[in-house]
This record gives C-alpha cells, structure tokens and sequence, in this order.
C-alpha cells in the first residue's frame, strides 16, 4: 500500500501520526508544507483537506483521511500489530482518555491557528502567547501526571509497558512543549515515559528535528 503523508515537521499532530505509521513499519512518501506560508490554504490543498490542516493521510485509490486521531485508529483496525490500544474495554476507555487528555484538552488551545488569532484579535505579543501556551499545558500536565504516577496500569509506558495511542500523543505534545521551553522535568512520570519512548527508533524517526523540512 503506498501512502502519502501530507504534513509539517513541526506539527504535533504530524508527529503523532509519523509515529504510529512507524510503530506500523509503514513506508510513507513524506510530502512537506510551511503553515507559516499559507501552504495548507490553496485550492489544491484545500480540495484535498477543506480544513486547511496536517496531517493528511492519502492512499493509493485516492481515499483521503484527515484529522489524526482518526487515521491513527483506522491504522490500527486495518494493521494491527502491533496493538496501539489494548485488548480489553476498560483498559481501551483509560488509553483513549489519557490520550484526549493531550488532543482534545491541550493541543486545541495552542494550536498555531488559536496563537495567531490571539495576536490578531487581541494583540498578544510572543510573551503573552507563551504564558497562553503554558497555562494550559501546565493545567492538563499536571492531572496527567497524576493519573499516570496514581495508576497501577502504568508501566513502562503510559499503559503497560509496550507504547499506544497514549503515547503517542504524549511524546508530540511533549515535543511541542519544547517550542515554548516548558520543561517536562516538572512532570517526573511524564518525563520517564517520554524519555524511554525517545529511545524507540519509531518515536526518534517521529520527532519535528529529524524530518526532511526541519528547519
């Protein structure tokens, strides 16, 4: 199957889904694009995507997927080893929510779009947004934190000791924590957890430094 990954290198979400398609030894034609420039807002893009967003994932038969979350999840029902959600209900219900803590509660909030509105609108200079950025990452890190260091589920990782969804987006949001110099230190349980899942060519060949269009 061959797959394009339409994607910036800097993109948490990016970075989630290059790390699953790695987990699934997947092959990828990596295909660049500068949020900055407005690459993402042509027409050409925008039939492919009407959000305007990355990641996008495009098949072979011209399907389309976008959102990635989404992607991730029809990755592993359609190639599903290794497992990136576990067997069982109630361990499936924990990884989702440790991972939603990260995509749903985070990553809206300091998305490039909403940092820039936050200029625009209400002339937040770099300095504000930053404080904007850390608020709510501090806000959600620190429950997770929590969660993982209170749980007798979390292992080596955030669920068991082989690495999923949770994972995932724990490891980009960590990246994108970095752009902001928030140190993951203040988190012990999220800082060994990321440290060990940087030791996994999957999750190294993900991160923003170590693609093509880094910059």
């Amino acid at each position: 199957m061959t797959l394009k990954l339409h994607n910036f290198f800097r993109s948490s979400t990016s970075t989630r889904l290059r790390a699953a398609l790695n987990l699934k030894g997947l092959d990828y034609e990596y295909i660049p694009y500068v949020l900055r420039k407005g690459e993402t807002r042509t027409p050409e893009y925008l039939a492919r995507n009407p959000q305007g967003l990355v990641p996008t994932l495009e098949r072979e038969d011209g399907t389309v997927m976008t959102q990635s979350l989404a992607i991730i999840e029809w990755l592993d029902e359609t190639h599903p080893e290794p497992p990136l959600l576990p067997q069982g209900a109630d361990g499936r219900a924990r990884v989702r929510a440790l991972a939603y803590m990260m995509a749903c509660e985070i990553h809206p909030l300091n998305n490039l779009r909403v940092l820039f509105r936050l200029g625009d609108q209400f002339g937040a200079d770099e300095a504000a947004q930053k404080e904007w950025f850390t608020h709510w990452v501090t806000l959600t890190f620190d429950a997770l934190e929590t969660a993982l260091a209170a749980s007798p589920e979390t292992g080596r990782f955030c669920h068991g000791d082989t690495p999923g969804l949770a994972d995932i987006c724990l490891y980009a949001q960590v990246w994108n924590n970095r752009r902001f110099d928030i140190a993951t230190e203040t988190w012990p349980t999220i800082a060994r957890i990321y440290d060990a899942l940087h030791r996994l060519p999957a999750f190294e060949n993900a991160a923003p430094p170590n693609q093509p269009d880094a910059s």
